[in-house]
């Protein structure tokens, strides 16, 4: 996340790779409950007041289900055309005109929302922003499903040069071995 400084004050950017990373996370390992939910939130960079001084609710958890399936829509595209307009789709839906804001005298800042939205239109707003922010700014093939066979989890590319193709290390390394073994038999 890359902080902007305002008066003194520094601010992290919560639609950067955060919110993908969030996406990802949610999407890898779904959230069960409300509780769970927050608590995701809270671990994946959403600012603890955002999710503490809403109650997070049944609705919520279900927006945010709506939210990631379409969210795996834009992974899933087969091509770049389809992924920009399904990143766009979801920007429609979830987004407002950008605007500043100083909610709290906590400096001044962007937001692509409301001020008052619920838990699971925060969230669908933060990761189709971060989407597409991320996608614009690193390359809009930075989403994808790992390589390894058997694994379904998705992948935010944040490498330097652009070419992950697995969730995790561990899928990467028993690729590896899988190809090693493959060619020494």
């Amino acid at each position: 996340m890359r902080p902007s400084c305002c008066n003194g004050i520094v601010h992290l950017n919560p639609y950067g790779a955060d919110a993908v990373l969030l996406a990802v996370n949610l999407v890898n390992q779904p959230a069960t409950s409300t509780v769970e939910l927050a608590e995701r939130c809270e671990q994946n960079g959403v600012e603890n007041r955002l999710v503490r001084e809403r109650e997070v609710t049944e609705a919520d958890l279900a927006a945010v289900r709506v939210a990631l399936d379409e969210w795996l829509a834009v992974v899933d595209a087969s091509d770049e055309l389809t992924r920009v307009e399904l990143v766009n789709a979801m920007l429609a839906k979830y987004t407002e005109h950008p605007r500043l804001t100083n909610h709290a005298g906590d400096g001044w800042h962007m937001h692509y929302r409301p001020d008052h939205v619920p838990v699971g239109r925060l969230v669908a707003t933060l990761i189709s922003t971060g989407t597409a922010l991320h996608l614009a700014g690193r390359g809009i093939t930075r989403l994808g499903r790992c390589c390894t066979d058997g694994c379904d989890n998705v992948y935010a590319d944040l490498s330097r040069g652009g070419r992950q193709r697995y969730c995790s290390p561990a899928c990467s390394n028993r690729d590896a071995v899988r190809r090693h073994r493959a060619r020494t038999m």
